[in-house]
């Protein structure tokens, strides 16, 4: 009988595969937690969690919750609704709020 003995060259390269597949395991899961995490939150309300339905004003898509009624923006939507031609109360008002929220430059003109 022969005694075979593991050779160190053998035992490191076993130990790097066993990491690397263990690494590869956990940006798999990683990944998975994160798309699973963006598909709950999507087209959920911030406030209250209840769904989002999409409608149209002015050209312009809105989310607006069916629970709590909150009207949602995505990024240059509040824009393009200021920029319509319609100068009323509300688009005053709107700017004012815009320019306190996000610190841009809101004329009335």
């Amino acid at each position: 009988m022969t005694d075979k003995k593991p050779r160190k060259n053998e035992e490191e390269y076993f130990a790097r595969r066993e990491a690397d597949l263990l690494r590869q395991q956990r940006a798999t899961a990683q990944e998975a937690a994160a798309a699973a995490a963006r598909r709950s939150h999507y087209m959920k309300c911030p406030k209250c969690g209840y769904d989002l339905i999409t409608g149209e004003w002015h050209g312009v898509e809105i989310d607006q919750c069916t629970h709590c009624h909150g009207l949602w923006f995505d990024a240059g939507e509040a824009e393009s609704l200021l920029d319509h031609e319609d100068r009323g109360i509300f688009s005053r008002v709107f700017r004012a709020v815009l320019k306190g929220v996000s610190g841009a430059r809101a004329s009335d003109t």
